[in-house]
């Protein structure tokens, strides 16, 4: 069986593959940025253990938690990178992730309107609630990628 591909049909497989990896463009920017700066963020908090309980007393009296929550977070960030590579591959993988920010906005929303957290120990968060804004805009302009059937 032979394909036989003309002249406009080449064009027009052209142009799609441009305007699909346009439309991929916006999700690699955004994952690529979220996964560099997650990780630039995340992993001094490997070596900030004292210095977080000297500066926001109490001290951490259970380090299983915070270095749970250091690793998890940073594991995290290479998802990200991993999406960043081939969104539509990874598009699904867009849905946790939206919910791994939007988890940690609400805990933190949570937490200063029951006065368990300042407005400068929440105020970081906005970083993360925008970064789930922005994955909820990839998510809607990225297409999945197509399944190929097997040969079962």
């Amino acid at each position: 069986m032979s394909i036989v591909i003309n002249e406009h049909s080449q064009q027009e497989l052209v142009e799609r593959c441009i305007e699909k990896e346009e439309e991929l463009k916006f999700a690699k920017v955004v994952f690529t940025v979220a996964g560099i700066w997650g990780i630039a963020i995340t992993l001094p908090l490997y070596f900030m253990y004292n210095f977080i309980g000297r500066q926001s007393p109490p001290v951490i009296s259970h380090p299983e938690f915070y270095y749970g929550f250091a690793g998890v977070t940073l594991t995290w960030q290479v998802v990200f990178l991993l999406i960043a590579r081939d969104p539509a591959r990874y598009r699904v993988m867009i849905i946790p992730s939206i919910l791994e920010k939007f988890s940690y906005v609400i805990a933190n929303l949570v937490l200063f309107a029951n006065q368990r957290m300042s407005a400068s120990q929440a105020l970081p968060s906005t970083t993360d609630l925008v970064l789930a804004l922005l994955f909820i805009a990839a998510f809607l302009k990225t297409t999945s990628a197509p399944q190929i059937e097997g040969n079962d």
